[in-house]
């Protein structure tokens, strides 16, 4: 029995870390909730993308910072990646690419939401 108990934690512990956290998560701004990386830097989408595919080329960049993927990160259920134009993976969440926006100096700031009339905070 103990055996049994302890075969069945094991295996709950190890089902439990293999399910992946989601690469952002909700933060509270002025603008209600939107999504943010780890830092708590709100994320963006662009008009300009496609789907599943990012627009923003390397110049756009330097401004818009794309929300890169870890090396071993692995996409699941909304969540999937794309290249970016610096040839790095960066996340997409519903198929739309995710930035972050060089003008937002602290978590939670929203400076980027309208710029241009094509970008907007990703919600």
């Amino acid at each position: 029995m103990k055996t049994l108990l302890l075969s069945l934690g094991l295996l709950a512990a190890t089902a439990f870390s293999a399910v992946a956290a989601e690469p952002a998560m909700m933060v509270d701004t002025k603008m209600g909730k939107v999504m943010a990386d780890a830092k708590g830097m709100t994320l963006y989408t662009f008009d300009k993308d496609t789907m599943g595919k990012s627009n923003c080329d390397k110049d756009c960049l330097k401004k818009w910072p794309a929300f890169h993927a870890a090396a071993k990160a692995k996409a699941e259920g909304e969540w999937s990646m794309v290249k970016a134009a610096d040839g790095k993976e960066m996340w997409a969440y519903d198929g739309k690419p995710l930035y972050t926006f060089a003008g937002d100096k602290k978590a939670g700031e929203t400076n980027g939401d309208g710029m241009g009339g094509v970008w907007h905070v990703a919600k």
